[in-house]
């Protein structure tokens, strides 16, 4: 092991941990309580400094844990040799290819998991499809990303789901706190330290208006972009358009803009005929889950030259007219790519609910239908309580008359 890279890993780790103190306490709790004493859990998450905590947070809690890398080109090498000192076996290094992304993933299967987290849905597809002997030993499991919840929900839908799966993604902390103020700002920074382009004045095309939608939207406008949101949801889009964007769908919008992200979770929403009418020097950026929302296969065909590498993670595609279209990382997640995804602070949010998931499941899991299910409520309520305490924020409480006045239907005006 490079002790070097060990000790820049833990350097890392040291410094989410400091904007991370909800998740600190859990973890100081679940070694008090081992809430998680015997269980084996088999993980596939970006591989940060942030998920570090995590996972030491789940060992303090009596887990054995196991990770696999959910992108590749996400990991940070050094935090993965770093986590051997959480004794977390970790399956994972940067930039490796699409084959050895999945062995990892069975790899970290290898463990025999009573719980496992996903991040996007692939680990939990291929238990279904490739490590079947394992299912049945498989209590249930959490969700991160839009992305797998929407596979998560079609695989329920069609009865393949086989144990009860929570969407941490859906909680009302996530979506405000990850998905819109993570999101918004992280996929901004990523493209900034690609590019180095000022959005000020620029055309920002926003494709998908949801809580990350919404983020970027934001952030874009916050920094003098014009933004341009396109839809496929009617209220959505309404949405975008009370709140002064301009609204039109992808073909009026690639001629016009400068900088392009999508944010659906779908595939192919920039297609060959939106790319052949862009401007010379667009930039194409994607924060959705998977490579597929931009689609690269169809800019390969419309290039008569690529240059690789023409600033970090920005590939330079140059079509038969001269106009040059810029792809960043690869069509991958830009945030994290580029950039170092979500800052630590937001991921303490996210994080804290996934490990007070992973207790719950512990106590409550055997008893679950197969299905996606909502976080409960209290551990949502609980991750907002402790967050504000850390910062040092108080609220109100009801008094008493006002809690007899919301639990009464007899007391009108």
């Amino acid at each position: 092991m490079d002790s070097e890279l060990v000790a820049a890993g833990e350097r890392r780790i040291g410094w989410a941990a400091r904007a991370m103190p909800v998740l600190t306490a859990l973890g100081e709790r679940f070694a008090a309580e081992r809430p998680l004493d015997g269980l084996r859990i088999a993980a596939c998450l970006h591989v940060t400094a942030e998920t570090a905590v995590l996972m030491g947070a789940l060992r303090a809690g009596g887990a054995e844990v196991a990770l696999a890398a959910s992108n590749p080109l996400s990991t940070q090498d050094d935090v993965a040799a770093a986590l051997a000192g959480y004794d977390v076996a970790v399956h994972a290094l940067a930039g490796v290819d699409r084959a050895a992304y999945y062995r990892h993933i069975h790899r970290a299967l290898d463990i025999g998991p009573d719980i496992v987290l996903d991040d996007g849905c692939d680990l939990v597809n291929i238990l279904h499809t490739e490590r079947t002997e394992l299912l049945d030993g498989v209590t249930a499991g959490c969700e991160e990303t839009t992305t797998g919840i929407i596979r998560l929900r079609q695989m329920a839908a069609e009865g393949a789901l086989r144990f009860p799966v929570v969407a941490v993604n859906d909680t009302r902390t996530k979506r405000m706190f990850d998905n819109r103020y993570g999101t918004g700002q992280s996929t901004i920074d990523g493209i900034m330290r690609a590019t180095n382009t000022l959005l000020a004045g620029k055309t920002v095309v926003v494709a998908g208006f949801g809580y990350c939608g919404r983020g970027v939207a934001e952030r874009a406008k916050g920094l003098g972009a014009r933004v341009v949101v396109t839809e496929i949801d009617p209220v959505k889009a309404l949405d975008a358009s009370l709140q002064g964007y301009d609204v039109r769908p992808m073909r009026e919008a690639a001629p016009a803009g400068d900088v392009f992200v999508t944010v659906t979770g779908n595939r192919d929403v920039i297609r060959g005929e939106h790319l052949a009418v862009m401007k010379d020097g667009a930039i194409l950026a994607n924060a959705g889950h998977f490579d597929v929302e931009i689609d690269v296969r169809a800019l390969d065909d419309l290039a008569a030259a690529v240059h690789h590498g023409v600033r970090p993670s920005t590939d330079e595609y140059v079509l038969a007219d001269g106009r040059r279209l810029l792809l960043l990382a690869e069509g991958r997640l830009v945030n994290l790519t580029a950039a170092e995804g979500h800052p630590a602070a937001v991921m303490d949010m996210s994080f804290s609910a996934q490990a007070l998931a992973v207790a719950w499941l512990a106590r409550e899991g055997a008893e679950l239908a197969p299905g996606v299910y909502d976080v409960p409520e209290e551990v949502d309520v609980e991750v907002a309580r402790l967050r504000l305490a850390a910062a040092g924020i108080e609220v109100d409480v009801l008094t008493g008359e006002q809690e007899k006045y919301l639990h009464s239907w007899r007391l009108g005006s």
